[in-house]
């Protein structure tokens, strides 16, 4: 058992390339596609997934050759659990511009939502070994997630710590550590692994979250309380806030 569900996690990871660079010469339409994909990015960020959808394909309407908007749209419905849909956008946008590598890391995401896992697991190591990949890390975590769902831990333990290493800031690839570890059965290293990366990203409330229900698990009520009503204080109407919330009244009186 994991420390909060894997699926989401897989998602979650896979963000939106912060850049984008103009690919229409019809400067009017260019403008126009740009509006919509800035609209759709601001619906995507807030959960707004069909509306996101609706604005990305908008500006896909007035831009066709532009690989940014390809990737907004994929982002979304990776998000609305739509794989096929997710990697025909990805596709194309790697046909529109064949070195956009960031999308290769989207690809491989999106074919193992759509269960092809082996082609996934390949576009994922293949996204890794290009130098010119931004995101290593995220890449790496997402290949440990994929091995932590087929609970090949040893693998999943591998590539999450890979990750960590790229980026030691990088919260997910810590959570990736920790959940590898409590499936192996190893809670007492989980702990410890959580303990240190809580304090080199101590505003992580993820990580806060995390200790605190490894520590409850353990049966260290003690160190599990004070953490776990912090995170309920801090994101009382969260994700976070109320996983605390609820292993708070779980609690032996």
């Amino acid at each position: 058992m994991t420390l909060r569900p894997a699926g989401t996690l897989l998602v979650a990871a896979v963000l939106l390339a912060p850049a984008w660079a103009e690919a229409d010469d019809n400067a009017a339409t260019a403008s126009a596609g740009e509006n919509q994909f800035n609209v759709g990015l601001d619906h995507l960020r807030v959960g707004r997934l069909d509306l996101a959808l609706e604005a990305f394909q908008g500006a896909i309407k007035e831009s066709p050759k532009n690989p940014y908007f390809y990737k907004g749209l994929g982002i979304t419905y990776l998000r609305l659990r739509k794989g096929d849909e997710a990697i025909a956008a990805f596709r194309k946008a790697l046909e529109l511009n064949p070195y956009y590598v960031d999308v290769r890391n989207d690809l491989g995401s999106a074919l193992l939502v759509a269960g092809k896992r082996e082609e996934g697991k390949k576009e994922l190591l293949a996204a890794f070994n290009d130098p010119t990949n931004p995101n290593p890390e995220q890449t790496a975590r997402n290949l440990g997630q994929a091995y932590l769902e087929e609970k090949n831990y040893s693998q999943a333990l591998s590539w999450f710590q890979t990750s960590v290493q790229k980026d030691p800031k990088y919260a997910m690839a810590h959570l990736g550590v920790a959940d590898t570890l409590v499936a192996m059965g190893r809670l007492d290293d989980a702990i410890r692994q959580l303990e240190a990366a809580t304090k080199a990203i101590p505003d992580a409330l993820t990580l806060t979250s995390a200790l605190g229900q490894a520590y409850y698990r353990a049966g260290r009520f003690g160190e599990a309380r004070p953490l776990l009503e912090q995170i309920a204080a801090k994101d009382p109407a969260g994700a976070e806030g109320r996983r605390a919330v609820d292993l708070l009244s779980k609690f032996p009186k």
